[in-house]
């Protein structure tokens, strides 16, 4: 029955979650993440009756609450969604729906009699009767629950700032981060291709100066670029004089200030 209402809870706070704000999605935004994920596998992994205490399985379910949810966001960095709400939204029910599977599967080839139930049966023992260990599970559990909601309180009443910037960069051979020329016969030339990412909070004019060693070459733009919106473009860059290490230098200026606000270097050898 427990599992059950789990399953039920989560999947009508999907929506809850995802759309709405206010304290209703924080409530329940945190019986998700610090509950129903470390309660599912604890019962999954336990579950007969006799296999741990209620105090053992009190502190499995924060501290494996935390391990899934911990397990979960780094394998979400390494996929193209990234750590985002929507991703995580989807990800921490699914693994709570497996996890109360496989409790419910295992809990059924026990015997009515070993199959853990939760009961809510409260009550107060004095701390100087409690054992040394227990002390230590109680002790250790006051400080999970504590800083769990310091945590999320402080993350709530002061969220982190969104980033904003520009991702300015340099394509080489077959459009990659490398095989950038690095050797050229005066005379002859080599190309490049430059790239711009506007992340920015709005929609924003660019300019992009060449420089050969400290002296203007060329200029691109200016052009706008909205919020979101790549712009690249192929430069051909011709050598005037021989020497190695010749630095070409492209220089970007956002909102036509007079200081540049991002550069690039290519150097190059130039050959006889």
């Amino acid at each position: 029955m427990d599992l059950l209402f789990i399953i039920l809870i989560t999947f009508i706070s999907i929506p809850v979650v995802e759309f709405t704000t206010g304290v209703i999605r924080v409530i329940l935004g945190m019986i998700i993440l610090l509950i129903f994920p470390g309660y599912s596998l604890m019962s999954a992994l336990f579950p007969n009756n006799e296999s741990l205490s209620g105090m053992e399985r009190l502190m499995l379910t924060f501290v494996l609450s935390f391990t899934v949810i911990a397990l979960a966001g780094l394998g979400l960095n390494y996929t193209p969604w990234g750590i985002r709400l929507t991703p995580i939204v989807i990800t921490i029910p699914v693994l709570i729906l497996l996890f109360c599977s496989i409790a419910l599967f295992r809990r059924s080839r026990l015997t009515k009699d070993k199959r853990f139930k939760l009961h809510f049966d409260v009550h107060f023992t004095r701390w100087s009767v409690i054992s040394r260990f227990d002390r230590i599970l109680y002790s250790c559990l006051i400080i999970i629950v504590i800083g769990s909601i310091v945590t999320l309180g402080y993350t709530i009443a002061r969220p982190k700032p969104q980033e904003y910037f520009t991702n300015f960069y340099m394509l080489g051979t077959g459009s990659k981060m490398e095989n950038y020329p690095r050797q050229v016969k005066l005379g002859n030339s080599v190309s490049i291709t430059l790239g711009i990412e506007n992340h920015e909070i709005q929609t924003t004019t660019y300019n992009i100066k060449v420089n050969l060693n400290g002296q203007e070459m060329q200029s691109l733009g200016p052009f706008e670029i909205t919020v979101g919106e790549k712009w690249s473009q192929d430069i051909v860059l011709i050598p005037t004089q021989i020497g190695d290490n010749q630095q070409f230098a492209f220089l970007l200026y956002k909102d036509n200030g007079p200081d540049k606000y991002l550069n690039l270097r290519l150097w190059v050898d130039v050959t006889q």
